[in-house]
């Protein structure tokens, strides 16, 4: 027996039960089949404009930067601004994204613009959300080559493209989104929440940005809801 064998064994001998038993089978499967929502904050109910004022609210207060853009194509000028305005190199790195890819590169053309995972070397990276969350001022990063989650974890400075029509109230919503994107029983191998900035108190409750990842984060919002 593995461990894990020897720790469930141990669990279903403290419940007197097997793992077998057909009611208690059918009650996962029924779980699992139903997406059962969880509790929903009223305070991401609201029409759309309203929706996105929040969220640009909340992801100031959760210590992050924000540019709110009229669309995509100020993206590119946009990032080498940030990068300018902290007296950072013009170089950035991004995934394979298309959505990233096509953005017109040219009108920045100061910008060195790699493409690939992060080895931590690099002091700035580009992600495309797949949502944002306007309860909290998360955004929300799905793995895979076209936005690594190095990208999202290593650099200094994590930039993260979000369309305004992407912003859904509440986190149940963008669960419902990826279930419909990929279908029953499939989901990348990793879904990462981030609200602001990496950060700790865990040392005598003094507060440190950049803890477990990056220590900025600016969300450039694209368009309007």
């Amino acid at each position: 027996m593995s461990s894990r064998d020897t720790v469930l064994a141990s669990i279903r001998r403290s419940l007197g039960v097997t793992g077998t038993e057909a009611p208690r089978r059918q009650a996962v499967d029924d779980r699992i089949a139903g997406h059962p929502a969880g509790v929903i904050p009223a305070r991401g109910q609201l029409p759309p404009a309203e929706r996105l004022a929040l969220f640009k609210s909340m992801v100031l207060a959760a210590a992050a930067t924000l540019d709110h853009l009229p669309s995509e194509a100020a993206v590119p000028a946009a990032i080498a601004d940030y990068l300018r305005a902290r007296n950072l190199p013009p170089t950035i790195l991004r995934g394979a994204d298309a959505r990233l890819a096509n953005l017109p590169w040219d009108t920045a053309p100061s910008l060195d613009v790699w493409i690939g995972p992060s080895d931590g070397r690099q002091l700035a990276g580009l992600s495309h959300a797949f949502a944002g969350v306007a309860e909290s001022g998360t955004v929300v990063m799905l793995s895979g080559p076209d936005n690594p989650s190095t990208v999202n974890l290593l650099p200094d400075h994590h930039l993260v493209v979000v369309r305004a029509e992407d912003v859904a109230g509440d986190y149940e919503a963008v669960w419902s989104r990826l279930r419909a994107k990929f279908g029953a029983g499939i989901m990348p191998r990793t879904v990462n929440w981030i609200t602001g900035p990496s950060r700790s108190a865990d040392i005598e409750q003094t507060l440190l940005l950049g803890a477990h990842g990056p220590r900025s984060l600016h969300i450039l919002l694209v368009g309007e809801p």
